[in-house]
């Protein structure tokens, strides 16, 4: 008949005992359990106080199972095994799941894949996951470790790591030769690219030029993209200027892709910023080295 649950021995008993039954010795059971021989004596002695049976019979240079220890090591045998091969897989598993980072579109491919080579030259034993999606998604229900967010600051959630802020203005490729935009003549040649996303005043081509008094000025066109990171292409392309968020385009900037264009008066600015969120306070190791990571990446001289 079976027995309750909080009436079983210890596993360390059963462990000490199966050890000794696949060897059939106490010092090389002992070997395999990093103790000492006494320390495995005393945890066959301990379980057979419990049990109540003798489990061995000790020889001088051997011992043998008794009829009940022959039955109990069969049974503990096969049971330890199946928890030595489950909890095996369980840490080849875990070892081996990649870091999954989820971000917009625009922000993964503008900021986040141009740094993501260096990361992983660096840190050859982490993978890494790139979800790159507009669409907001629960990290936990999703399971996922990290994201990069944009909203305002009362609108980050408890927790969140403020990366960068965001800073606008027209950006165009050098060959258009428009570093000064200081009066509306010269936007009225060009063409415009204009991001068709949601409305924000500080991404409006509308909005900026009325900032600068310019509310009627005609350009040459208007190309429209609904993926911001597209537009920035077009511009590093040459087709346009671009209103451009300074940094998640900064790399494209140092290396003078693209150059940022005056204009004499300010624009429409935001408050809005890029955020770090975790899934879970603590993670594990590997996250933790891709937080560091991006933290570096973004600036930031400490969390918070």
């Amino acid at each position: 008949m079976s027995i309750a649950l909080a009436r079983l021995p210890s596993l360390d008993l059963i462990r000490g005992f199966v050890a000794v039954g696949r060897r059939m010795s106490i010092t090389l059971a002992a070997q395999d359990l990093c103790l000492t021989q006494s320390a495995v004596s005393r945890q066959v002695l301990a379980l057979e106080d419990m049990l109540g049976a003798r489990l061995l019979v000790r020889g001088h240079r051997a011992i043998a199972f008794t009829p009940e220890g022959e039955r109990l090591f069969r049974s503990a045998d096969g049971a330890i095994q199946q928890l030595q091969d489950v909890i095996g897989a369980i840490r080849v598993t875990a070892a081996s799941r990649p870091v999954t980072v989820t971000t917009s579109i625009g922000v993964a491919g503008l900021w986040l894949l141009p740094r993501l080579g260096g990361f992983l030259r660096s840190h050859p034993g982490i993978d890494v996951r790139l979800s790159a999606t507009n669409a907001l998604a629960d990290l936990r229900f999703d399971g996922l470790d990290l994201a990069i967010r944009y909203c305002a600051p009362e609108a980050a959630p408890e927790g969140a790591i403020r990366l960068f802020g965001e800073t606008v203005a027209p950006v165009a490729h050098p060959s258009l030769g428009l570093t000064e935009l200081n009066t509306p003549e010269r936007l009225e040649g060009q063409v415009l690219l204009e991001f068709d996303g949601e409305y924000r005043p500080w991404l409006q081509w509308s909005e900026w030029l009325a900032s600068q008094g310019w509310g009627a000025l005609k350009p040459r066109g208007v190309l429209r993209f609904n993926q911001y990171d597209q537009m920035i292409q077009a511009a590093i392309a040459g087709q346009g200027v671009a209103l451009g968020r300074l940094e998640l385009i900064g790399l494209a900037l140092a290396d003078g892709r693209l150059v940022r264009c005056a204009l004499p008066r300010p624009g429409p600015t935001s408050a809005s910023a890029y955020w770090l969120l975790r899934s879970d306070a603590t993670p594990r190791a590997e996250v933790e080295e891709v937080v560091r990571w991006i933290l570096a990446e973004a600036g930031c001289g400490a969390e918070g």
